[in-house]
């Protein structure tokens, strides 16, 4: 019984150290307007990050612009739907489609954020 209260203990700090398991709750979508440029994503926090080079442009209205360039069609911009929810970002998965994936803001500060969507952790800096 006492190794499975210690184990148990010893997961529940594991669990609290782990800078995955932080949220910042954002108090509007106005924390979020502007252009931020994804550096990386990552399917888990502390794993290996792919570098990306998209923009995300939070706008007033909900519109949340993706902008990559790609060098065989030059930029292409994607609107997508977006809002803020119980300090989460809430935005459309697919463009097109009314499937919507909420997003926990981890770590905010400075010009750093970074994000857990559904699938992907993402690494983004403001411009």
């Amino acid at each position: 019984m006492k190794i499975i209260i210690k184990s148990l203990l010893t997961l529940i700090v594991l669990l609290s150290l782990n800078p995955a398991q932080a949220e910042v709750k954002l108090e509007s979508a106005s924390e979020l307007l502007g252009t931020w440029r994804v550096t990386a994503e990552a399917v888990k926090y502390e794993g290996e990050k792919k570098a990306l080079d998209v923009i995300w442009e939070f706008r007033e209205g909900g519109v949340l612009n993706t902008i990559s360039k790609d060098p065989r069609t030059s930029t292409i911009t994607v609107p997508l739907t977006y809002s803020v929810e119980d300090g989460m970002i809430k935005k459309q998965s697919v463009p097109g489609r009314q499937k919507f994936e909420t997003c926990a803001v981890l770590k905010k500060s400075g010009p750093n954020m970074e994000i857990k969507c559904a699938y992907l952790f993402f690494f983004l800096t403001k411009q």
